[in-house]
């Protein structure tokens, strides 16, 4: 990819982030990336192909990232989950900053129907994950919990998604830490 291309995919997904896929058009990229409006199209043909390639991106290197700390046998269930909420404080600290999945989860029914597909595989992906990490640290003992695995990641995942988009709204960073206090008090009931 070129560096050009990859600054386009910069410019778009921060678009996203931070004011919505809808809201996004090629000549605001073209002037923050400062090219003119048909090198963008030179690169990504539509603004479908263009937001097909942001959240692929996006999900690849997450997933790249998930698995390597759910294979890494030096790592426990703890470490990953502090690895998975670091995001999440990221974007909360950034202001106006959401999740790119969740951003775009608030406008699937506008979404090319790839998009949607792209955004349904990233959010089934973490809560899958999440699900095998809180799965392995239950079988050796590192977490405790009454609840499914799968249920747990269900609530984590949503209500980690849910809370970016409520600290956007309320500007109150408190909201994330309190919910991140409130998942590990969970896990060690």
């Amino acid at each position: 990819m070129s560096d050009t291309a990859s600054k386009i995919l910069d410019v778009g997904q921060e678009l996203i982030q931070t004011r919505g896929y809808s809201s996004m058009s090629f000549q605001d990229i073209a002037v923050q990336v400062g090219i003119k409006k048909p090198s963008v199209i030179h690169h990504f043909a539509s603004k479908s192909d263009l937001g097909v390639a942001i959240v692929r991106r996006y999900r690849d290197t997450f997933a790249t990232q998930l698995q390597a700390i759910e294979e890494d046998p030096n790592k426990t269930a703890w470490e990953a989950l502090a690895f998975y909420f670091s995001p999440y404080q990221h974007f909360a600290q950034a202001a106006d900053r959401v999740c790119l999945c969740g951003a775009l989860a608030g406008e699937i029914p506008a979404l090319p129907e790839a998009m949607r597909a792209e955004v349904k595989q990233f959010m089934e992906h973490h809560q899958s994950w999440l699900e095998r990490i809180l799965q392995r640290g239950r079988s050796n003992g590192e977490l405790t919990f009454s609840e499914t695995p799968t249920r747990l990641a269900r609530l984590f995942f949503n209500t980690l998604q849910g809370t970016l988009l409520v600290k956007r709204s309320t500007d109150d960073l408190s909201q994330l830490e309190d919910v991140i206090r409130t998942i590990k008090r969970m896990l060690k009931e």
